[in-house]
């Protein structure tokens, strides 16, 4: 047997070459100067949306005289005596308003928050007749101005002799009326997988308490979406708790506003701006920590 001497030992293959990325193009002036553009336009745009409101704040602090005097931003001589006059200007201090507004806002919230979800459980998972009829019949509810049913309403709780008081605006929410609500959350529990409720109902579970314990655990962004945009509408209506509460102690935020220029015959703006600026901030703040809720509650029910 003989042995070759002269045979090379095995090479070790090299190692796998990483992929190479392609190097990022840079931007052309072109396009750098269409970004610096578009930003300028969205910071112009912006910025007179923002005007009349900047506005308020700085009116707010300048005396009555030189209120109309200047439509600036600037602020030449600060007077901070708006806030506490405008706060103690009519029948009641202006936290009695924010109260009454916030008695109406959190019923209407848990109305909404309540009766909806149910309804929209009913239409989404249960079979009955008409549905698709009267799930036709809600939709087109949503196209009927609050003016229409407004007297019929009125006629209604003033024979109940429920007149000034925060019932005429809280009930109809417990009723599931707000039909955007309802189809909102039909298409959220739409999204969720039936097989959840199966299993449930293997394990002996009726439609309570699949609602209850998968459902409605489920429907968070939903509710949340709910619960943001009703405390903004809720707060900001004006025509609604106009009609039904004639009563000044009993009077919202948006009524004691406009009672303002009566109660001060026109001639103190500048309280009337403060009190203005004081009636925003609870809705900038819901805004400002709901929003990354509204924002997933919103992208999950516009998915199907």
């Amino acid at each position: 047997m003989t042995t070759d001497a002269s045979v090379a030992p095995p090479v070790a293959a090299p190692p796998p070459k990483s992929p190479t990325v392609p190097p990022i193009p840079p931007r052309s002036a072109r396009s750098r100067l269409v970004s610096v553009v578009r930003h300028a336009l969205l910071i112009v745009a912006a910025f007179v949306m923002l005007y009349p409101l900047l506005w308020m704040v700085a009116s707010s602090l300048r005396p009555d005289s030189d209120i109309f005097n200047s439509y600036g931003l600037f602020v030449n001589t600060f007077d901070t005596t708006h806030y506490p006059d405008g706060w103690n200007a009519l029948a009641q201090p202006f936290s009695s308003y924010l109260l009454n507004s916030a008695i109406v806002v959190l019923g209407s919230i848990v109305g909404n928050l309540v009766s909806c979800s149910m309804a929209a459980y009913a239409f989404a998972r249960l079979d009955f007749p008409f549905k698709r009829s009267a799930f036709a019949i809600m939709l087109l509810t949503i196209m009927l101005p609050v003016h229409v049913v407004i007297v019929p309403q009125y006629i209604l709780f003033a024979n109940m002799d429920l007149i000034n008081t925060f019932v005429p605006m809280i009930l109809p929410k417990l009723l599931a009326t707000d039909a955007f609500f309802i189809f909102l959350m039909v298409q959220f529990i739409r999204g969720i997988p039936r097989e959840l409720d199966e299993a449930a109902r293997i394990d002996g579970a009726g439609h309570a308490r699949i609602f209850l314990r998968i459902i409605l655990p489920l429907m968070t962004p939903a509710l949340a979406t709910t619960t943001i945009f009703t405390f903004i509408w809720t707060w900001n209506d004006f025509f609604t708790q106009l009609i039904f509460l004639t009563d000044p102690d009993l009077y919202t935020v948006p009524v004691a506003l406009r009672s303002f220029i009566d109660g001060q015959e026109n001639s103190s703006f500048g309280a009337l701006f403060a009190m203005s600026i004081v009636s925003l901030v609870p809705i900038f703040l819901a805004f400002l920590l709901g929003q990354r809720y509204l924002i997933q509650g919103i992208a999950t029910t516009g998915g199907k």
